[in-house]
């Protein structure tokens, strides 16, 4: 059982709320090598180690009219530093709440949160005021660093709570550049424990329930050096580029702490269409990209006549369809990295490496993880049959004072809430979710499947299958079709569809259902929201 270091938090509240330790998952030891001391700072290991190394001078950051380098960013977050710990006298272990879409103040920010020992509590910019003021309550939120175009709705949740709360405003002629410009650099890293918390993030709410998850300054440094360099090999001339925001952890590991950790760049930028991602991969020269499957079904058809310096293009958020995977090979050339990680876990733990791709499997395990597909009470289950996934390593779902942490975690091992298969190989093939599983008259139909196919036929641009209620086979298959412009949608698309799929897959999976819609709801992470279908077609 994990026993915890001394804290160096003068503010213990992280500590305290952690769930009792007999209900952590177990945590599997670093591989070899991989030895962290007792006492050490995220953000100067991220930061300050590469000025101390003589890497000052490199790009570390771009976004809009902006490149700034290793010692230009430094310079920022150390100012930031100081007006968290000298102008609003916070102490260490103190949470501050960050708002805002990707940028490279956004990520001064964050790092200037971990650098004043402080936690940072990193939420979504399209929050609105009621999911704002659950967030505050739960992380009992100390301070703000907002955007200052999205200060209303941050602004209204404190006033809704009562409660005092110190917040600046970032952008052109903020406060907060003004309080950076009465402050002097260098500022130096607070001492903090490896394992106290330095991150709160927050589900993203596909069930629309989201829950705190707590993250050391530890496990910041074993994403990067566990994952990112089994399945990308970063090094310092890489760039990375994507859409993921920084809020959600499959962003800040792959647009922030990954190149970070490795003296490596990344593009940030506030909001990116296919088209404008496509070009800046382009124009940055970038090679790691992350994404949701959605951009790469779409980039796929604009790559011609395109020269790419990519090497890497990591897919994750959601399933990554066979055929969307088909297309971006034939259009580049290189094979679509598929992750499968989660908030809980702080990011992936199931992945390949170019050369290791089985077409329709998500992955193996990435070593330093273990995973297995177990039942209902359980225990493993043998290759090739659905069960539920499990998953532990070095990192650990460790939920802020929720009752769902023994829902998560069960006899040491992290369930994730996925419904996948293994095959003899140790290659992981996703079913579903355990929720979304589909039962229509005693058969079990997994909606991605679906969904997979119906992807094929020429006339869909996205779909989303889900079970609808049916009361002759208590659920039936109901898929949502958004058409490409050319196609239109009758009666004869509805026939045509139908067929599709019962040419490919058994005759009882195919959508008894199909309802045409011009888009599909979605998280600001890009991750197809099904509580919303099944809302849907219960309205229809």
């Amino acid at each position: 059982m994990e026993t915890l270091l001394p804290s160096g938090h003068e503010d213990r509240f992280t500590r305290e709320h952690l769930p009792p330790l007999a209900q952590w998952p177990q945590l599997l030891p670093p591989p070899a090598g991989l030895n962290y001391p007792n006492q050490f700072n995220a953000a100067d290991l991220l930061l300050d180690a590469h000025l101390r190394a003589g890497h000052g001078g490199r790009i570390a950051l771009s976004g809009p009219g902006m490149a700034w380098t290793y010692s230009q960013l430094r310079d920022k977050v150390d100012r930031i530093a100081r007006v968290i710990r000298q102008d609003w006298q916070l102490p260490t272990g103190s949470r501050v709440l960050l708002r805002g879409a990707n940028h490279p103040m956004l990520a001064a920010c964050w790092l200037a949160v971990l650098k004043a020992g402080c936690v940072a509590v990193t939420t979504m910019p399209l929050l609105r005021e009621r999911e704002l003021s659950v967030i505050a309550d739960k992380a009992q939120v100390n301070a703000a660093l907002c955007d200052a175009a999205l200060l209303p709705a941050w602004q209204a949740a404190v006033d809704a709570r009562g409660l005092p709360c110190p917040t600046l405003g970032y952008g052109e002629g903020s406060e907060l550049q003004a309080a950076m410009a009465r402050h002097d650099a260098p500022f130096t890293a607070e001492v903090t424990s490896q394992d106290d918390v330095a991150l709160i993030a927050f589900t993203s709410g596909t069930t629309g329930v989201p829950k705190g998850t707590m993250h050391f300054h530890r496990d910041l440094l074993l994403i990067a050096d566990v994952l990112a360099k089994h399945l990308l090999a970063p090094g310092p001339d890489d760039v990375f580029i994507g859409t993921p925001p920084l809020a959600f952890t499959f962003g800040l590991g792959g647009l922030l702490v990954f190149p970070l950790r490795f003296g490596a760049s990344a593009v940030l930028q506030p909001q990116w269409t296919p088209e404008s991602l496509l070009q800046g991969v382009v124009e940055h020269g970038a090679s790691i990209c992350f994404t949701a499957p959605t951009f790469y079904r779409k980039m796929a058809p604009l790559v011609q006549g395109l020269t790419l310096r990519l090497r890497h293009a990591v897919s994750s958020g959601e399933m990554l369809p066979a055929d969307t995977r088909a297309q971006w090979l034939a259009s580049t050339g290189l094979e679509l990295t598929e992750c499968l990680g989660s908030t809980e876990m702080l990011h992936a733990f199931v992945g390949c490496r170019p050369g290791e791709v089985r077409p329709g499997a998500t992955g193996l395990v990435v070593p330093g993880y273990e995973a297995c597909i177990v039942d209902d009470a359980g225990l493993p289950l043998p290759p090739n049959r659905i069960g539920r996934l499990a998953v532990r390593g070095p990192t650990g779902c460790r939920y802020l004072s929720d009752e769902r942490q023994t829902h998560y975690v069960q006899q040491g091992w992290n369930l994730t809430g996925d419904a996948y298969l293994m095959d003899e190989d140790g290659y992981f093939w996703y079913q579903s979710r355990t929720d979304d599983m589909i039962i229509s008259a005693g058969y079990n139909i997994a909606g991605p499947e679906v969904e997979d196919v119906l992807l094929t036929h020429p006339a869909v641009a996205e779909c989303g299958v889900i079970g609808a209620p049916d009361a002759e086979r208590g659920q039936v298959v109901m898929a949502f079709v958004v058409l490409r412009p050319c196609a239109q949608a009758n009666a004869a698309m509805t026939g045509e569809l139908q067929d599709w799929v019962k040419q490919e897959l058994a005759p009882y999976k195919y959508p008894r259902r199909i309802r045409f819609v011009p888009e599909l709801p979605r998280t600001e992470n890009a991750k197809l929201q099904r509580f919303m279908l099944r809302r849907w077609a219960q309205e229809s």
